[in-house]
């Protein structure tokens, strides 16, 4: 039993050790937000840093072996992908649900299109190429998170040149480096996706923030996401892994009130602190306005935020606001748009060959406001650039559109990749319309619920600000809605109608001329009336009777 006691001691002594000399450093934070429709806003971010370390290489992939890679922090089933695979720079969310910008503002992580969007930077020049990179990475993380990230193949795959600069670094190798970039807005996130995201951290879910992610609550949120972001930065490389969600006290309130804890939003508590983070804080921002009560009292105050360090205590937490009336919706005077712009976006047509797609973005400030659109389609709809039409509150303004980039689209093989610069004047309103023309499909190529339709990426607004040294910046991406295209589809039902008639004929037929194969005729001869015996019982005849 001593040596036994002895033996955990020396092993505790050695992890703590162990933790103390690693270049890995873990934090994790919280950031909570009542929006001003009664709705709450959480933003977990759990990020891991490995100090001194580079992406690999690409030129030493032609070499099998690879440098070795001891991680104490860092998720090791993540790290061999990036190293199988040299790649500089990934992000990968899965998102469910509508960001409403004009009622929520801009969320904490820009990456809210609606399904699962996956974008990296890659170098070039080695023995495997590019494309053959992209594929092996994307059907590894699929096998990672269990998802469909497999069909995010090259009829999804795009290269925009400025939409999506690098949020790290790129390593100086004199090698070029190319993006990748793919979107399938028909997959969601569901739990088969948070259980292997909640492996990734060095804590799981057993302590630290992660308790809070309980599932039954997140996936009843109106609007859900995770997401994975690698990026490599001159301190090191850096894995952050998001979950943001936007959860309704209203509705599960029984006196309609929006107060909110984290009991109440989770349905758990905070037991714990992560033992291996570097920091675990919470923060709080503050309403604008009213009557309210921040519990417990903050450890912290910064201008409008409440801050907390859950490592500071050993006691369970539950923080939370409340205010002392109910919430009143403002139905009298409508809010305003909390972004500088709003965008409207919609497909046009009856018809299941033709359509227009039409782009309403309308200017809420009074500066003129430049923005990088962005739209990827699929190659079942086709644009056709010299029918664009561009108006400014009615009046034709073809000055408006500038530095057009149009990929064409390859059926069966390439999407299109459509970008442009569009200028809005102050409180104004920009319509931008295009024709489209509906490809007419295979009936192989129709998926199992072809009446539906088919899913169109969201197109995505990115505003261009100017910078201190005369280039221009790019500012946080807004993504639209998906669209739903209707294309001719044929009746699938003929051809259920057609096997069903013949079988029953081949059924018929067959019946019949087995029957005749396989049955023996026979002559069965009857007895004749007179040759039966009589009845026993019958009296006897008279013979006097009968002579007379």
């Amino acid at each position: 039993m001593l040596r036994t006691n002895l033996f955990l001691i020396l092993l505790f002594l050695s992890s703590v050790i162990c933790l103390n000399n690693t270049n890995e450093e873990f934090e994790e934070n919280l950031t909570i937000k009542s929006l001003r429709d009664g709705r709450v806003t959480s933003s977990f971010s759990f990020k891991t840093l490995f100090r001194d370390a580079v992406p690999r290489d690409p030129r030493t992939l032609a070499f099998d072996d690879d440098e070795s890679q001891h991680y104490t922090l860092f998720p090791l089933s993540l790290g061999q992908i990036l190293r199988q695979y040299a790649i500089t720079e990934l992000h990968l969310t899965l998102n469910a649900g509508k960001w409403d910008y004009d009622a929520w503002g801009y969320p904490e992580e820009s990456d809210v299109g609606v399904g699962a969007e996956l974008r990296a930077w890659i170098a070039g020049n080695s023995t495997i190429s590019i494309d053959e990179r992209w594929e092996g990475v994307r059907n590894a993380l699929a096998g990672l998170f269990c998802a469909s990230l497999g069909s995010l193949d090259e009829q999804r795959t795009t290269s925009p040149h400025r939409s999506f600069p690098p949020e790290g670094g790129l390593p100086d190798w004199d090698l070029p480096h190319e993006l990748r970039h793919a979107s399938h807005a028909s997959e969601h996130v569901c739990t088969e996706n948070l259980t292997p995201f909640l492996k990734l951290l060095p804590c799981k879910s057993l302590s630290g923030l992660a308790m809070l992610l309980n599932p039954h609550r997140i996936f009843d949120a109106d609007w859900h996401g995770i997401g994975l972001h690698v990026l490599w930065r001159p301190e090191g490389v850096e894995v952050r892994l998001n979950v943001q969600l936007v959860s309704d006290p209203l509705r599960i309130s029984a006196q309609g009130k929006q107060d909110w804890s984290f009991h109440s939003l989770f349905d758990r508590k905070v037991e714990r602190a992560c033992s291996v983070a570097k920091s675990s804080r919470v923060c709080v921002e503050l309403p604008s306005s009213g009557v309210y009560r921040v519990f417990p009292e903050p450890q912290e105050i910064r201008g409008r935020n409440a801050f907390y360090d859950l490592k500071d205590g050993s006691e369970a937490w539950d923080i939370g606001t409340m205010w002392p009336t109910d919430f009143e919706y403002p139905l009298s005077q409508p809010n305003p748009p909390l972004v500088p712009f709003s965008v409207r976006r919609n497909l046009l047509g009856a018809t299941q060959d033709r359509g227009q797609l039409s782009i309403v973005v309308t200017n809420n400030q009074q500066d003129t406001l430049q923005l990088l659109y962005l739209e990827t389609m699929p190659w079942i709809v086709q644009l056709y650039l010299h029918t664009i039409r561009v108006h400014s509150d009615d009046v034709p303004r073809g000055d408006l559109i500038s530095n057009i980039s149009y990929v064409l689209p390859v059926p069966h093989a390439r999407p299109s990749t459509f970008e442009c610069v569009l200028t809005l004047p102050p409180r104004s309103t920009l319509t931008v319309s295009m024709d489209v023309a509906k490809a007419f499909l295979r009936y192989t190529e129709h998926p199992p619920d072809a009446q539906r339709g088919w899913d169109l990426p969201p197109a995505i607004f990115t505003p261009l600000l100017p910078s201190s040294n005369g280039s221009t910046a790019v500012g946080s991406r807004v993504y639209t809605p998906s669209l739903l295209v209707d294309l001719a589809t044929p009746d699938f039902s003929m051809p259920y109608n057609v096997i069903i008639f013949t079988c029953s004929v081949v059924a018929f037929i067959f019946g019949s001329v087995f029957n005749v194969l396989t049955r023996k005729f026979v002559i069965v001869r009857l007895n004749s009336p007179q040759n039966q015996p009589k009845d026993s019982r019958e009296e006897p005849v008279d013979s006097k009777k009968s002579t007379s």
